[in-house]
C-alpha cells in the first residue's frame, strides 16, 4: 500500500466515524425528500372544508356561487346580524355580505370571519363577483356579453423538447430552473464545506507540529494529495448515500399515496392511441382530467423529464473536479499561514469565482444557451456551478466535453501550483507571507 493511499484511508475513516458525518448523512436525504413531500402533505392537510354563508341584499348574486371540492356556499335570507350569530355558533366559517349599494360601490363588500380568512375562498369570491359585476355593466351599456367572451383567448403554450432520437417529451422549464439552481447551490456548498475541512486539517497539523514528523517519511505532495482525495471521498460517499435514500423515500411515499401525485401529461390528452381528438373533445377531456391532477403530480412528471443518469453523473464529475481544483488551493492556503485569521487575505481571490457563479446563476437560467452561460460553464473556476445550472435545460455533449476537459486541465494546473506552495509553506513558521512570497515559492525549484 502506497503512502498516499495510507493517508487517504486515514483521512476517510477518521471523518466517516465522526458523529457529524452520520447526522448529516441521515438529515441530508430527509431534508431533500421533505422539499418535495412536505408541500404535498401541507396542501392536503390545508384542503379542509370551508363553509361560507352569503347574505345578498341585492338578490342578484346568490345563485352565482358554485361549490368547489372544499368550499361550500350557502345563501341565507336572514339579516347580517343573524348570519354572524350562526357563524359564531359554528355553522359557518365565514359570512359574505353583499349590501344593496355593492354594484355602485364594490368597496362595501365584506367577508366576516372569526379566524384568518381562507385565502382560496377569498380569491374565488372576488373572481366570481368580478365577472358578475362586469356582466351587469355590459348589460347596462347594451353590449353583447357573448361577443366579448368569444374574444377572450387564454394562451398557455406547452413546451415540447425534441430529444436526439426524435422523441417528443413535455418540457417544464420552471422545474428545470429549480433543479438547476439546487444542483449548482449544492456544488457550491460541498466545495466550500469539504474544501474548508482540508484547509483546517492542514492548519491543525501545521500548528501542532505533527506535520514535521509526517513529512519525515512522506513527501509533501503525497501528504497534500492524500488529504485532498481522502476528504473528497467522504463528500462523494455522503452524496451517493443522499441520492439513494432520497429516491427511496420519495418513491416509497409516492407508492403509498398515489392520489397525491396524480397527473396526466398533455400529450396523453391530445391523442388517444393513434386517434387525434377534435377540438371540442380535446378541450372537454383536458378539463375533466385536470380536475384530478395535482401540483405534486406535475412536479414529479417534470422531474421525470430530466435526464437523471446524465444529471447524477455530471454532478459527481463536476463535484469531484471542482472540489479537487479548489481543495488543492485551500490546502496551499492552509500550509502558507500559521493561524486561521491569516487565511482571509488569500481566501478572497479563491472564493470570488465561486461567489460570482452563484450571482450569475439567475442570468444563466434565463438564457442557458447564451454566450455568458457558455463561457461561465467552460471556465474551470466557474464551470462546476454554472454547468450544473445549465444541464437540466439540456446541454450539447460538445459543451459538456469541453467543460470537462478544461476542468481536468484546471485541476492539474492548480494542483501543480498548490503543491509548490505546500512543500515550502508547510514547514514555514513565524512568518506571514504575502503574494510576492507565494510567487517566489512557486518559482523555486
Amino acid at each position: 500500500m502506497s503512502k498516499t493511499t495510507v493517508i487517504i484511508r486515514r483521512e476517510f475513516i477518521s471523518r466517516v466515524r465522526k458523529k457529524s458525518f452520520l447526522v448529516m448523512t441521515i438529515l441530508g436525504p430527509l431534508l431533500m425528500a421533505a422539499i418535495i413531500i412536505v408541500p404535498v402533505v401541507v396542501t392536503q392537510l390545508s384542503d379542509s372544508d370551508y363553509a361560507v354563508a352569503i347574505v345578498d341584499d341585492t338578490t342578484l348574486f346568490s345563485d352565482s356561487f358554485e361549490d368547489t371540492d372544499n368550499i361550500t356556499f350557502t345563501p341565507l335570507a336572514s339579516s347580517i346580524e343573524h348570519s354572524l350569530q350562526l357563524m359564531h355558533d359554528g355553522r359557518f366559517d365565514a359570512v359574505l355580505h353583499i349590501p344593496e349599494m355593492a354594484f355602485q360601490a364594490p368597496s362595501t363588500l365584506r367577508l366576516f370571519s372569526e379566524r384568518s380568512v381562507n385565502i382560496s375562498a377569498k380569491l374565488r369570491i372576488e373572481n366570481i363577483l368580478k365577472l358578475e359585476f362586469e356582466s351587469l355593466k355590459l348589460s347596462h351599456a347594451g353590449i353583447d356579453e357573448e361577443v366579448l367572451r368569444s374574444i377572450e383567448t387564454p394562451v398557455n403554450i406547452q413546451a415540447i423538447r425534441i430529444k436526439d432520437d426524435g422523441e417528443l417529451i413535455t418540457d417544464y422549464p420552471e422545474i428545470s430552473m429549480g433543479l438547476g439552481i439546487v444542483s449548482g447551490l449544492l456544488i457550491y456548498i460541498f466545495i466550500f464545506l469539504f474544501g474548508s475541512q482540508v484547509l483546517r486539517g492542514v492548519l491543525e497539523e501545521k500548528t501542532s507540529r505533527i506535520v514535521e514528523i509526517i513529512v519525515s517519511s512522506v513527501k509533501p505532495f503525497q501528504l497534500m494529495m492524500g488529504k485532498v482525495i481522502g476528504v473528497g471521498l467522504v463528500g462523494l460517499t455522503q452524496f451517493l448515500i443522499w441520492v439513494v435514500l432520497t429516491f427511496a423515500i420519495v418513491g416509497t411515499f409516492q407508492l403509498a399515496m398515489p392520489d397525491m401525485f396524480r397527473f396526466t401529461p398533455d400529450e396523453q390528452v391530445y391523442i388517444t392511441g393513434s386517434q387525434v381528438l377534435s377540438v371540442e373533445e380535446m378541450e372537454k377531456q383536458k378539463e375533466i382530467i385536470q380536475q384530478y391532477d395535482t401540483v405534486a403530480g406535475q412536479l414529479m412528471e417534470g422531474l421525470m423529464a430530466i435526464n437523471f443518469p446524465v444529471m447524477i453523473f455530471s454532478f459527481i464529475f463536476f463535484f469531484i473536479g471542482g472540489y479537487l481544483l479548489y481543495a488543492a488551493l485551500f490546502a496551499a492556503i492552509g500550509s502558507a499561514v500559521d493561524n486561521e485569521a491569516d487565511t482571509q487575505q488569500f481566501m478572497l481571490p479563491v472564493t470570488v469565482p465561486l461567489l460570482l457563479s452563484i450571482i450569475m446563476a439567475q442570468m444563466v437560467m434565463l438564457n442557458p444557451s447564451g454566450p455568458v452561460a457558455f463561457w461561465l460553464s467552460v471556465i474551470p473556476l466557474t464551470s462546476p456551478v454554472i454547468m450544473m445550472v445549465r444541464i437540466p435545460f439540456g446541454v450539447p455533449y460538445a459543451d459538456l466535453a469541453l467543460s470537462a476537459g478544461l476542468l481536468i486541465g484546471g485541476f492539474i494546473l492548480t494542483t501543480y501550483l498548490a503543491a509548490r506552495i505546500y512543500r515550502t509553506g508547510i514547514l514555514m513558521y513565524g512568518k506571514k507571507p504575502g503574494y510576492k512570497e507565494l510567487w517566489k515559492w512557486i518559482r523555486h525549484h
